[in-house]
Order: structure tokens, then C-alpha cells, then sequence
């Protein structure tokens, strides 16, 4: 982090984030990151509609089952919109929700809402709670930042299993460049590191893992190059505005916001608004507000705005601390004793994730079509 603190002329990210540099105007390089990202997806690289058209019909006629894909619903914009705009080019996904035991009502209420509306079939992966809370209490032990890694770990896995069992090739994403092209590689971790996951829960873990769905980087590269899945992202494809996309799934699906990005979980909701910056001098909402100035959405007036509101109203925090960490299993005075406590670094413990980075890297246009 630079020494002087400095903030983006253009967007929100500061000199908070690792890795900042600045322009001679004050632009920084996430700004132009942001740029590179969209400019190289589907929809700006010429013949978008072509290119889409072409998707869905190699989707259609690759189908060996009932399905030809699989769209994950977590009760989000991205993901909900994804299912609405793969039924709409007439495509025929599965539907997967992940369950951690997180889920808000609200979110619960939007994925029923959703898969009704548009006649989809339903699989909702219920997660193993008592193993599921040793793994994400071994990542408070660890003091690590990316403690959602043990529910994105799971998710892919979790998506890969089910796929292969019904024999689809196409897994639909949400990510997308436009709402979603601005991340500090140091607030998160390679989510494919199997190694520094299972380091980690080896060391302050209680129970072994059984049921707990893992995906190493080799088992994401056989599943690409032997079985031929494919992670597309179809959004990349379309023109993308969150705004946009939330009046037409409250209009036409009944669906409701729960919020913030991401908020759809009540874990994740208190990890962003809660412990990343009250520990980790992280807050997320400049990546998420830098993205929306980005694609045309909020001006920067409105996001420095936004910016200076509360992450949490007292009593709510409260609340949704009192609930984390009894759920969890945390005592008021382990949880004071963890927040305290200064961050420790993913690498202070065994990690493949450099390594399979750059295995990643070289099928990378495989993986994210």
C-alpha cells in the first residue's frame, strides 16, 4: 500500500487496495484493468449475436440427457438473470442450488420464485453442517482473508459432481466482466487450492473430510480436457447493466433484492460488511461501486455517497454477530480474541496456487468461454 493515501479520479479504489498504481491524471490501473476485461469479452469482440446464437445451438445439439447445461442459483442478481436469459435463447438448464446452511429467507424465497416462473427442474446440493463449520471455523483459526473460499471451493466442486453425473457438458456462470472486472488479487485466494484448504483445516480442523465436496486444480483440468466441461459465462455475451437486469427480474419473476452484493447469504453478508474491514481493512463495496461507475451505472459522486453510509446499523450488526458466531460455535471472547488479532497470509501455509495459476492461465480461454 502506497504510503500517501490516494484515490482514483475516475473510480472508487484507493490506496487501500495492494497493487495500486496511478496514472499522471489520477487514474488507476484498476480502472484500466476493468477496460481490458470488457473489451476482450464476446460482446465487443465483433459478432456477439453470431457468436451467441452459435453458443446455444452447440449447447442444444451436445445435449445427451434432459439437459443441456446447468445454471447455479444462489437467489442473486447475476445468477438469476443468467437462468432467466438461458431460458429466454431456449435453453434447457438444470437448475443447482448450493445449500451451506447460510441461506437468508429472502434468498430462499427468490430461487422458489425463479425456477417456477421459468419451469426449471430444481437440485439443491445440501451441504454436510457439522463438516462444513469445522472447515470454516479451521479458516477463522487460520486468520486467513478468503474465508468464502471454503463455500466457492464447494460450489465448483460441487457443480462438476452433478454435471458429471448427468452427463452435461455446459456449466452456466454468472461472472461477468462489466459488473464484476475489478478484484484485488490480495482480498481473495485461488480458489482452486485444494492443498492450502486442506493444510489449513489439517492444522485447526477437529473432524476429517468426508462429505465435503473438493476439486483440485488436475480433477478442473481432466474435467475440461477429457470430459470436455466448459464454464460459460454467459452474461460476457450480452449487454450487461445489474440495474437492468434487477427491474426485469422484479418485474417479470417476482424476485426481491436482499440489499448488497452478495447479501443473499447472511454469512457472506457479515464476512463483507463486518469482518473484512473490521479486521482485513478491506471494503468491498469499492470494487463493487468502482465496477458500477465503470460499466455506467452510479456516477462517482454517488459512490463516494454510498461510501460514507454505514456498513451495518448497530443493532442489525448485533444481531447477525450474535448469530454467526453462535452458529459457528464461537464464544463472545473467541471472537473478540479473532478479530483482534492481526491477518495472516494464505502462503504462511502449503499452497499450490501459484503453480496451478499458471497451469490455469494456459487453458484459460478454455475455461471461461
Amino acid at each position: 500500500m502506497n504510503s500517501a493515501y490516494q484515490i482514483c479520479t475516475r473510480c472508487v479504489m484507493d490506496t487501500t487496495a495492494p497493487g495500486i498504481e496511478f496514472d499522471s491524471t489520477g487514474i488507476c490501473n484498476y480502472c484500466k484493468s476493468h477496460e481490458e476485461k470488457v473489451a476482450a469479452t464476446p460482446l465487443y469482440q465483433g459478432g456477439a449475436e453470431e457468436k451467441l446464437r452459435q453458443l446455444v445451438a452447440r449447447l442444444q445439439s451436445e445435449k445427451r440427457g434432459e439437459y443441456d447445461s446447468i445454471v447455479g442459483l444462489s437467489g442473486g442478481v447475476d445468477s438469476s438473470y443468467v437462468a432467466y436469459q438461458a431460458v429466454k435463447l431456449g435453453l434447457k438448464p438444470l437448475a443447482v442450488h448450493f445449500d451451506n446452511g447460510w441461506n437468508s429467507e429472502l434468498a430462499v424465497k427468490n430461487i422458489e420464485q425463479i425456477v417456477k416462473r421459468l419451469g426449471l427442474d430444481l437440485l439443491t446440493f445440501v451441504i454436510d453442517w457439522e463438516e462444513f463449520k469445522d472447515i470454516q471455523r479451521s479458516f477463522f483459526k487460520a486468520h486467513v482473508i478468503d474465508i468464502e473460499m471454503v463455500t466457492d471451493h464447494a460450489i465448483f466442486a460441487a457443480m462438476y459432481q452433478i454435471a458429471n453425473k448427468h452427463k452435461i457438458r455446459y456449466i452456466l456462470s454468472g461472472t461477468n466482466a462489466a459488473t464484476e472486472g475489478i478484484m484485488p488479487a490480495a482480498w481473495q485466494h485461488f480458489k482452486f487450492d485444494l492443498r492450502n484448504l486442506k493444510a489449513i483445516h489439517r492444522q485447526f480442523g477437529t473432524r476429517p473430510i468426508k462429505r465435503y465436496p473438493t476439486l483440485s486444480v488436475w480433477e478442473m483440468a481432466w474435467n475440461h480436457y477429457v470430459r470436455g466441461a466448459k464454464s460459460v459465462s454467459l452474461l460476457n455475451y450480452l449487454p450487461y447493466r445489474k440495474d437492468e437486469a434487477m427491474r426485469t427480474l422484479k418485474d417479470e419473476l417476482g424476485w426481491q433484492y436482499y440489499g448488497g452484493k452478495h447479501y443473499e447469504s447472511t454469512f457472506t453478508k457479515f464476512y463483507q460488511a463486518h469482518i473484512l474491514p473490521a479486521k482485513f481493512g478491506v471494503d468491498k463495496r469499492r470494487i463493487h461501486l468502482s465496477d458500477l461507475i465503470m460499466n455506467g451505472e452510479v456516477t462517482r459522486e454517488e459512490a463516494l455517497s454510498d461510501l460514507h453510509k454505514p456498513l451495518y446499523e448497530p443493532l442489525q450488526l448485533e444481531q447477525d454477530q450474535d448469530y454467526v458466531r453462535k452458529k459457528l460455535g464461537f464464544s463472545k471472547e473467541d471472537f473478540q480474541a479473532y478479530m483482534s488479532s492481526p491477518p495472516v497470509s494464505h502462503y504462511e501455509y502449503p499452497s499450490y496456487a501459484k503453480l496451478a495459476q499458471r497451469l490455469v492461465s494456459v487453458h484459460k480461454k478454455r475455461l471461461h468461454k
